[in-house]
């Protein structure tokens, strides 16, 4: 089994969170609205986007190394 990086942690932190917006995006078509919901979408949003930083972080690193 592979050491877990930084980079295997940032994309699963892209993949679960584009999943929980779609997931919270369903919700909302089905007809369930909460109060909270555009918190959870704006949370999740700056997850992927946090996720992405880490990726693009990641791999400009690797490419001033080499």
């Amino acid at each position: 089994m592979s050491e877990w990086d930084i980079t295997t942690v940032g994309l699963i932190l892209v993949g679960c969170s584009i999943i929980a917006v779609g997931l919270i995006i369903a919700a909302m078509l089905l007809g369930v609205l909460q109060a909270f919901i555009p918190f959870l979408l704006l949370t999740a949003i700056v997850l992927v986007v946090m996720g992405a930083a880490v990726i693009l972080y990641v791999d400009r690193k690797c490419r001033h190394e080499t």
